[in-house]
């Protein structure tokens, strides 16, 4: 029988990381699952089996130090998953108006916190050839008004990930646009929800990611969703 395999997921407690949460459970991979509503957490958990719940702050440096001990207690990473994120202020600014103490904030979550994950489990996810996951965003590459503290984040994630595939020829490294969702971050930013498809259809594309180990390197969730 197979060893099962075990998967860190931040921010797992609705939209996208749900969704990637509920795929890998179906493929039966262990799961870690993070997110800072603890009740939240605990139901996604209690739908998925085989999922440990680890509620609190990526930005903690001790819950990041819970989250490498219950990894490594479910046998290590296979997989890292740096899906949790702030936009930062809201409404969002215009960078004339962008106050710096928000954007320093949503540097922590968007940019350090996932590299730290990364700096603490990188001796496991080597000695086990795994891959590393950070959801980044079309803002990271276009040039969207009033977008531009949250893009800001999400570009510097995507040089982070770009040189550290670079880096670290043994693993998968992939940086991914999940593409609009219907999520509750979208609506926090003004835009029509509503109107966007659910994050179920961008974590399908991103379980094919997965499941096929392509090259490290950007994708997008649309592309993987039309490859055959």
């Amino acid at each position: 029988m197979a060893e099962r395999r075990t998967a860190l997921i931040t921010g797992a407690s609705r939209g996208l990381g749900r969704a990637l949460a509920r795929e890998l459970a179906r493929d039966g991979w262990n799961l870690i699952i993070n997110a800072r509503d603890p009740d939240a957490l605990a139901a996604v958990a209690g739908e998925l089996g085989h999922a440990t719940p680890v509620a609190g702050d990526v930005t903690d440096p001790g819950h990041r130090a819970a989250l490498v001990r219950a990894v490594r207690e479910r046998g290590g990473p296979d997989l890292l998953v740096n899906n949790a994120g702030t936009l930062g202020t809201t409404p969002l600014p215009r960078l004339a108006d962008q106050p710096l103490d928000d954007l320093a904030a949503a540097f922590g979550v968007n940019v350090l916190a996932p590299l730290a994950l990364v700096q603490a489990l990188l001796p496991d996810l080597r000695e086990r050839r795994g891959a590393i996951l950070n959801i980044s965003s079309d803002a990271a590459v276009e040039g969207y008004r009033t977008w531009g503290g949250y893009g800001m984040t999400k570009a510097a994630l995507e040089q982070l990930s770009n040189v550290l595939a670079a880096e670290e020829p043994g693993l998968r490294v992939w940086w991914v646009d999940p593409g609009e969702m219907r999520t509750d971050m979208l609506r926090a930013a003004g835009e029509d929800a509503d109107a966007a498809p659910p994050p179920e259809e961008s974590a399908a594309a991103l379980r094919r990611l997965i499941t096929d180990r392509p090259p490290s390197g950007r994708y997008r969730a649309a592309d993987l969703a039309g490859a055959r």
